[in-house]
């Protein structure tokens, strides 16, 4: 997954969660920072920090383990898997364990010069999209 590679470092932008109607659900500031460890079995590693205007404040880390040509991820509330198309697209497929019956589908774009990068999430509920995650992020280091 050579396309991830240029991933790596760490990203400041916001979230914003769509409903179908278009309605704001949710928007939340973050720091999301993407490592390719050296040593140890997970190939990635991703710490993410949120911020909502409101006070709130969470953090999340997870681990990508290589398998083939897919990365994998099993954390307490996703498992799934990330591919990249012949555009150097990064695309994730997962499940979420917390929210059964619930999946989204995420696809990743990094501007040609790789500063800039968004995401687009659709979230599926019994195989119905009831919303959208839409992601803009700017490379810090």
């Amino acid at each position: 997954m050579a396309a991830m590679l240029c991933h790596e470092g760490i990203w400041t932008g916001t979230y914003r969660h769509i409903a179908e109607d278009n309605t704001v659900l949710d928007e939340h500031q973050s720091r999301v920072t993407c490592e390719f460890p050296d040593h140890g079995e997970a190939a990635y590693r991703q710490a993410s920090i949120f911020n909502w205007s409101d006070g709130r404040h969470q953090e999340q880390v997870f681990l990508g383990y290589m398998r083939g040509d897919r990365m994998w991820f099993d954390t307490d509330t996703f498992a799934g898997w990330a591919w990249q198309t012949g555009d150097d697209i990064v695309m994730l497929s997962l499940d979420r364990k917390d929210l059964p019956g619930q999946r989204f589908v995420e696809t990743i774009l990094i501007g040609d010069n790789r500063d800039r990068r968004v995401r687009t999430w659709h979230w599926f509920d019994e195989g119905v999209c009831y919303k959208r995650t839409l992601c803009t992020e700017t490379r810090q280091s």
